[in-house]
């Protein structure tokens, strides 16, 4: 069970990282920063995060990761929480650390999909990580009101 774990971990690292790049690049390449060219970002990013999770689909079975599809889905959904999460924790100027965070997060994702879609863990603990999971999108925006108020 580790080892499917940490394999889903890495491939959310690499993977994260080829996202974080893509999307900067595609983001660059829509090239304005006038509101008129939100919807074209906006879409390029949400093209490419699709293109990653069908790709990660096809990594994680090629890896052992089975059903990739599903490990794939339940890491989508734990990455969504992760970045509402992350609208609370304060930015960073460097590329390098935006890098390292999107490879944590998408290593995070990755583990965490891998360890709730595993066929050994007790339905209790699933059922644990999941709360906990979605009980960290109150803690962020109590964290949030505190930073920044109302």
């Amino acid at each position: 069970m580790r080892g499917r774990i940490g394999r889903a971990a890495l491939v959310g690292a690499v993977l994260g990282v080829l996202w974080w790049a893509t999307v900067r690049l595609a983001w660059a390449g829509v090239g304005c920063e006038d509101w008129g060219c939100l919807v074209p970002a906006v879409g390029l990013v949400v093209v490419v995060s699709v293109g990653v999770l069908v790709g990660a689909v096809f990594v994680l079975e090629r890896v052992d990761v089975r059903p990739g599809r599903r490990v794939a889905l339940v890491a989508a959904g734990a990455l969504v929480v992760f970045r509402a999460v992350g609208e609370a924790l304060p930015s960073w100027t460097s590329p390098v650390a935006h890098a390292v965070t999107a490879g944590l997060a998408f290593a995070g994702a990755g583990a965490l999909a891998a360890f709730v879609t595993e066929g050994r863990v007790a339905r209790r603990w699933r059922v644990l990580t999941g709360v906990g999971v979605v009980a960290l999108v109150p803690v962020a925006l109590v964290v949030s009101y505190v930073r920044f108020g109302l």
